[in-house]
């Protein structure tokens, strides 16, 4: 095992691709960009949610909401915190292809974490570069397949904790000298921490990597993610949360809220060097995703669009870019040029819920949304200690609503929209010395709303096309340093948007937005490593000040004012953490998680309460003959701390909390033949 100093320098020369889509260390990134390295084989965690990953990340919030009907709750620098559920505000990708649709609704469950190797997370105007609803960018990297010689490998993973969860996996990869394969197959089940919050979830995540040639590099990827069972405890007002977290609203129990996930994807990627200086690359990728989700409410009423909701996913899409390297007065410039284009159908399906059985058909649609983008980058180190960095992203995204429900009370609501924007960015990075480099950044971006967010409009049947699309100008300015042992990084940041999209109503599982101009975000984040002989530590801090700086009246006819604050948003996060090598073979570590208080609604009517919860995690490596073998334990929420674990914004019964697991245990072990 690498000595902790050693592994640290490793850390400092970590290399990402999502600042500049090239090849660069994270140190020189003309933007605020993490790169966390995934050690699927020494990990003190199940491997289950991004959350276990990227907790010391500045600038990026994981909630997990014990509620995997719901998926994570992720936000960078304030953009995403109104989501109910999935992902918006914040694109992902997952070995370069879109986990985000074309409407900007991601799910970051699809992730394969027991074959990953890195997660990069970018945030600033950079991440505007990446599109529609980019308001950071979170991409996940499959570790590659051995190539001859290294030789095959296989693993295997169990696991089991508290509340009844139970994680298997497997993995396997080997190859010859021009082609690799790897293969994972994982389980995980939970009985829940809450009532009513059992959930079971399958993932297969399989990559084929050929090499043709020297110059030539096709990626083949598979992933499959099932979850046949989700149940839905839903939210709990404060008197509830307070009372006995682990209870349920009644109505999860009378209607049997509930989802069930299937998705299936393949994707193509092709790495083609055409010369010394220029590269090709293409991607080309497809898949379905079915959704099957029982709320809380009958939706029994002639317009109303029902309890019941079918979703049938099939999504497309293709991009390629060309990179060019060359040099001006002996000094780099670089180039990256590139089209991407995304489609999503959607056949929606609605149906009254007569307690937790489908009925009566009440809507029948089939949504569309789509894209075409057209990109470019430049990188410009015009003196030895500058460097200068200019793109551009123009888009356009168009949605359709194709309605087969037709009665009369609920009229032909079909229609269409579209959306275009150009995202301009500017950087420039001062190398100061060879352990210090300043940057600052400048960019615009756009967020349109999602076909869920477009569902509904107020006191009609049918979706809402009078959205409009939120407007964002952000700033950032940033500091890395590294000098020995220690390495910091701290950022300034700034952003105005207009147009923001907010919830107006939410109401038993119905949702309808409206459009708010002067969103402010602003804020700082710090982050922090260092290593001694046997002793680490790790911090990151974000201060987060996102208010409204316009008044607005909500669904209720009731005033926003000035100053608020953004819902889900605290001011304060921190992460930290102590890790203590007595020996080689042993690891334990200390960690620490604390949280400002966090407003629920956009009246600031009433807040989940700050908190700060201990984890104590370790682990011990031995040897079993030829394998190598992985014990490890964690107890999370060390001194039984009741917190939300994440907020539901604005939600019309005041349901708004959804509480944290209280203290509970994982142990596993890992094996490497």
């Amino acid at each position: 095992m690498s000595h902790p100093a050693a592994a640290q320098e490793k850390k400092l020369e970590d290399v990402v691709v999502s600042a500049s889509r090239s090849e660069q260390r994270r140190f020189d990134a003309p933007a605020s960009i993490d790169a966390v390295q995934v050690d699927t084989q020494h990990a003190s965690s199940p491997l289950v949610n991004l959350s276990e990953l990227l907790q010391a990340v500045p600038g990026i919030q994981i909630r997990e909401r014990q509620n995997y009907a719901q998926d994570l709750q992720v936000s960078v620098r304030g953009f995403g915190t109104r989501s109910t559920f999935g992902v918006r505000g914040v694109r992902i990708l997952i070995d370069g292809i879109p986990a985000t649709m074309p409407d900007g609704q991601g799910q970051a469950a699809t992730a394969s974490l027991n074959s990953a190797q890195r997660i990069e997370v970018l945030r600033g105007p950079v991440a505007q570069l990446y599109g529609n609803a980019a308001g950071g960018v979170v991409q996940v990297f499959t570790k590659e397949p051995p190539l001859k010689p290294a030789p095959p490998f296989a693993s295997a993973a169990v696991g089991a904790g508290s509340y009844g969860q139970r994680q298997a996996d497997v993995s396997v990869g080997g190859g010859s000298e021009t082609v690799g394969a790897l293969l994972d197959v994982s389980n995980y089940s939970t009985d829940g921490y809450r009532d009513h919050s059992a959930a079971e979830r399958s993932q297969v995540n399989a990559k084929l990597v050929a090499h043709p040639s020297a110059d030539t590099t096709i990626t083949g990827i598979f992933n499959r993610f099932d979850q046949p069972t989700a149940q839905d405890p839903l939210g709990l007002t404060h008197a509830q949360f307070e009372q006995n977290p682990r209870q349920v609203a009644p109505g999860a129990i009378t209607f049997d809220t509930r989802k069930r996930i299937e998705q299936n994807q393949a994707g193509v990627l092709l790495d083609q060097r055409l010369s010394a200086n220029d590269t090709l690359h293409a991607r080309a990728y497809g898949g379905t995703r079915q959704i099957m989700q029982t709320l809380s409410f009958s939706g029994s009423a002639a317009n109303s669009a029902g309890g019941v909701v079918d979703l049938d996913n099939s999504f497309r899409g293709a991009g390629m870019s060309w990179t060019h390297k060359t040099k001006v007065n002996a000094l780099p410039l670089n180039w990256t040029l590139g089209v991407e284009g995304d489609q999503l159908d959607q056949t929606r399906r609605g149906y009254v819920n007569n307690n937790g059985s489908a009925g009566a058909l009440r809507r029948d649609e089939i949504d569309s949304a789509d894209n075409l983008d057209v990109f470019g980058q430049v990188d410009w180190t015009f003196s030895p200690q500058w460097t200068a960095t200019a793109g551009a992203r123009a888009s356009r995204v168009r949605f359709a609503v194709d309605d087969h429900y037709v009665t009369s009370a609920s009229p032909n609501d079909s229609g269409s929209v579209e959306y275009r924007n150009t995202s301009p960015v500017a950087g420039l990075v001062w190398h100061a010395t060879d352990d210090i480099n300043v940057y600052g950044n400048i960019g615009r971006g756009f967020e349109t709303p999602t076909l869920t967010e477009m569902a509904y409009r107020p006191d009609a049947t049918g979706p809402n096309l009078s959205l409009k699309p939120s407007r964002s100008v952000q700033g950032e300015v940033g500091v890395k340093l590294h000098s020995g042992r220690h390495s910091v990084d701290v950022a300034l940041f700034d952003a105005h948007s207009n147009d923001e999209i907010v919830p107006l109503t939410n109401d038993n599982g119905r949702s309808i937005f409206q459009n708010v101009d002067k969103v402010e975000r602003r804020g700082l984040e710090v982050s922090w490593k260092a290593a001694w002989d046997k002793l680490a530590t790790q911090l990151g801090y974000t201060l987060l000040d996102a208010r409204f700086k316009q008044a607005f009246t909500n669904g209720q006819g009731t005033a926003v004012a000035v100053g608020n604050r953004l819902p889900g948003a605290p001011m304060h996060s921190l992460f930290a953490q102590l890790e203590y090598r007595p020996q080689d073979a042993v690891t334990t570590a200390l960690e620490m998680r604390a949280e400002s208080h966090a407003y629920v609604d956009d009246l600031n009517s009433d807040a989940a309460p700050g908190y700060a919860v201990f984890n104590l995690r370790a682990g011990y490596d031995f040897r079993a003959g030829s394998m190598k073998m992985h014990l490890y334990g964690r107890l999370d929420n060390l001194f039984d701390r009741n917190y939300a674990g994440s907020i539901i914004v604005n939600d019309g019964n005041r349901r708004f909390f959804e509480p944290a697991a209280g203290r509970r245990l994982f142990v596993g072990l890992r094996t490497m033949f």
